[in-house]
């Protein structure tokens, strides 16, 4: 019988001397195939001793956090054998690939994968050669390591990941390493309260694990240079049982980490059975490890008179100079050989039999489990035809609706269609956003104290609230990786939080694209409202609408915007989103009361056009001396008031009105899959006609993207332009030059010959927009002519046609 007065974990039955030494061979191997994974090209069981040639010119990897990573995932694959645990693996720390690679080698998974990284020595050369080199593989845990769904590069959502992993998940225990750099970063701080959101009886469990090791890249960490009782106050705080494992001697540290998986899994069980079975919901902490242990771990002590081991120099390659410098080359041999390669694999190369029984069997190995492949987990979603829920249009521009309030009650039919596999996230906007019908069907699921006044909370439900963007993101990611579907609801200006994190998901997305045995994840959806045009109570700081420019940026195999201009529009979008596999989709729609311009089978049409000209508000007759384009809800309303306008004034011309719901039909179709092709493009823009495009955010945005067309240097592109504040509706867009005057202007100044005609019309324009802005002074709201528009009043008889499709493309289903 031990103690172990520092770890926390009660003395109990250790494990005995063989299994110490059991797991310590396969943690030796996991390290000693760390290493080669940074340095070697060729001499994998080193054979012979090293030279130069033996070495990578380039050495890329990081090693300070490599020892720890491996020793987690050793006993965690300890747990799995000794209780048949189902349990995936997510490393925090940045560049933690070595282990990842060296453990999914080690459990066969990878030669399975990837059969030319064989089982061997020439596979293990293999492993080595391509770790951080030209053709290779990347040093962090990225898309092409089996059993990640963690991409650790850039630092903070580990724990996120890991909750959404867990979420309707009830049998699955996500075991989450946090480096304590990471510890630092602002996203890692919110997520820790996603354990008040883990529901004990639907969902699994997470395990953090806090590696404190002491070092970043340079400095110290923060958690590592405060007292220790402040920290585990902290972590208490949080709402965990904190199980401390410390020290630098492994065999001490092999039997208090058995100890605290045991005592974990035990808390765990235990929480999980007593909601389960007897109703006890009541709150209670959920463990977590607290492990200690030097940076660069059984590494070289120093080199060139300075110490690396438990150093910040241990943090990526601890000798730098071993390919030109003979001593450092030694101590790199030094230190391989210290791992006793020969008792670990046979002269074939192959894990000798007592490192392979250490490895769980089948799917329940962390690198095969098909939660951390999510594609081969994934239904499609039973979705409810958007047409259900429609608003009825018996004429453009006749009635109003909110869309996301309609919206809201076709996602009362998925949600009641989905209820295990389906979740809306949001920052506290569900209700802002106008998708509280949900709640007729689901609550908000909150495992903090519940109080009377309360409204929609309960211990269970489909919709996750936290005024964390990052959080958010981080557990609709999780959920979308491990196999399930999502909606992602929130404030257009406010989704810039996340910009590097949907950065880091595309990436993944991208690269899965290249790997035949990573089946498509469900796509993840943005709906992105209160935006720019419909901020202007909140002022400046809510009103951007450049993520979109962002995402643009991305591959074109991945991103889709839409731009939806009304409610059925909106619904059919959604429809499609909710149903496609791996994408990011971004829907930018208002919440306020907009007019409906089409029923719902012109506007399925529409959506999956992409890109329509609308024949009932044109009347060009096949050769316009315009077009009026636009692409957003509210550009939508003020081009087609400005149609109005013009077509009063100026009956004679000829007008053409497209509007473009699928941003990406304005590429090249050689660009991007969505994207018309120049006949296309030029049949619906024609090759010569001023442009006239109203736009719903940056305008350079579009020129971007037509920059090649025939008629590119005819396109006049009017959108925000980094001008706002509290003001009304018609005031913010007259601010930025999108409004129905500003348009019929800039239409009178590029029509040719149209100017000196409509030079009178054009002075209107203009005291208009003065007399509009004073009256926003003197009365606080808009001119009543502004107020009162309706389409439906101002196209009389003989202003257009009938609504047909004949002069449309055909249509193409690209959403």
């Amino acid at each position: 019988m031990t103690t172990a007065p520092r770890t926390g974990v009660p003395a109990g039955a250790p494990i005995d001397d063989a299994e110490v030494a059991a797991l310590d061979r396969w943690w030796r191997a996991a390290n000693y195939l760390a290493v080669g994974q940074i340095y070697l090209l060729d001499n994998p069981l080193l054979d012979r001793g090293l030279v130069a040639e033996d070495i990578k010119p380039r050495l890329l990897g990081h090693w300070g956090t490599t020892p720890g990573l491996n020793l987690v995932y050793t006993h965690l694959n300890r747990l799995i054998r000794e209780r048949d645990v189902d349990a995936i693996f997510l490393a925090g720390p940045g560049h933690g690939g070595p282990a990842a690679v060296a453990n999914a080698w080690l459990e066969g998974t990878y030669s399975e994968v990837y059969p030319h990284v064989s089982w061997d020595r020439d596979g293990m050369r293999e492993l080595f050669r391509q770790f951080s080199f030209p053709g290779g593989i990347p040093s962090h845990v990225a898309p092409e390591t089996p059993g990640s769904i963690h991409e650790g590069g850039e630092l903070g959502y580990v724990l996120s990941h890991a909750y959404g992993a867990a979420l309707d998940n009830p049998d699955l225990l996500v075991a989450a390493v946090v480096g304590d750099g990471e510890f630092e970063t602002g996203p890692l701080a919110a997520s820790w309260h996603a354990n008040k959101f883990l529901d004990p009886v639907h969902d699994g469990a997470v395990l953090p694990v806090l590696h404190l090791n002491g070092w970043k890249i340079a400095n110290p960490t923060v958690p590592a240079r405060i007292g220790r009782e402040e920290l585990l106050s902290l972590l208490r705080g949080y709402g965990h049982e904190v199980l401390t494992v410390e020290g630098r001697e492994p065999a001490d540290v092999h039997r208090q980490l058995a100890a605290a998986l045991e005592r974990a899994h035990d808390t765990i069980r235990d929480i999980q059975r007593a909601a389960r079975e007897r109703g006890a919901l009541d709150r209670r902490p959920w463990p977590m490890v607290l492990l200690v242990t030097p940076k660069g771990w059984t590494g070289p002590v120093e080199v060139d008179g300075r110490p690396v081991e438990g150093t910040w120099r241990a943090h990526q390659v601890p000798i730098a100079e071993t390919r030109q410098n003979p001593a450092h080359r030694a101590i790199l041999e030094q230190w391989l050989r210290s791992y006793r390669p020969e008792e670990l694999f046979e002269p074939t190369g192959t894990p000798v039999p007592g490192v392979r029984a250490l490895a769980p069997d089948g799917p329940r190995r962390m690198s095969a489990n098909p939660h951390a492949n999510g594609g081969l987990l994934r239904t499609p979603l039973r979705l409810p035809d958007f047409r259900s829920h429609a608003v009825a249009v018996p004429e453009p521009g006749a009635s109003i609706h909110e869309p996301t309030r309609v919206l809201g009650g076709y996602l009362v039919d998925v949600v009641r269609e989905n209820p295990a596999n389906f979740r809306l996230f949001g920052p506290d906007e569900t209700a802002s956003n106008r998708l509280d019908a949900v709640y007729e069907v689901t609550d908000k699921v909150f495992e903090g104290e519940i109080r009377d006044i309360d409204e929609h909370l309960a211990r269970s439900g489909r919709v996750m609230e936290i005024l964390s963007e990052h959080t958010c993101q981080g557990w609709l990611e999780g959920y979308l990786l491990t196999g399930r579907h999502g909606l992602f609801n929130c404030y257009e200006a406010f989704i810039h939080l996340v910009d590097s994190m949907f950065n880091q998901h595309a990436k993944w997305l991208k690269t899965t694209r290249g790997l035949s045995w990573r089946p498509p994840i469900s796509s993840l959806n943005y709906l992105l409202t209160s935006h720019v045009w419909r901020q202007d109570h909140n002022g400046f700081s809510h009103q951007d609408p450049g993520f979109i420019d962002h995402v643009v940026n991305k591959r074109a195999e991945v991103v889709r915007v839409y731009l939806p201009p009304d409610t059925n529009t909106l619904l059919s979008t959604m429809a499609h989103c909710l149903a496609s596999q791996h994408y990011v989709n971004v829907v930018v729609a208002g919440k306020q009361p907009v007019f409906d311009w089409l029923g719902p089978e012109e506007a399925d049409l529409h959506c999956a056009r992409g890109v329509g000209i609308w024949d009932w508000a044109s009347n060009d007759d096949g050769e316009p001396d315009v077009v009026l384009a636009c692409a957003g809800d509210v550009p939508t309303l003020e081009a087609l008031a400005a149609v109005s306008i013009l077509r009063k004034h100026l009956p004679s011309l000829r007008i053409r009105f497209v509007n473009v719901v699928d941003l990406m039909r304005l590429q090249d179709a050689t660009e991007h899959p969505h994207g018309l092709s120049d006949r296309d493009f030029d049949t619906v823009f024609t090759a010569e006609a001023p442009v006239i495009f109203a736009y719903h955010g940056y305008p350079w945005l579009i020129h971007r993207l037509t920059y090649r067309r025939t008629n590119h240097h005819n396109l006049h592109v009017r959108g925000y332009k980094e001008e706002g504040t509290t003001t009304t509706p018609f005031d913010m867009v007259m601010m930025n030059d999108v409004d129905r005057y500003h348009l019929v202007m800039d239409v009178i100044d590029r029509v040719p010959g149209l100017g000196s005609r409509a030079a009178l019309l054009r002075q209107q324009m203009g005291d208009t927009r003065r007399r509009a802005r004073q009256w926003t002074r003197d009365h606080g709201e808009d001119l009543p002519e502004v107020r009162e528009w309706s389409w439906s009043e101002l196209a009389a008889p003989g202003h257009g046609r009938s609504p047909s499709t004949t002069a449309n493309p055909a249509p193409i289903d690209v959403l």
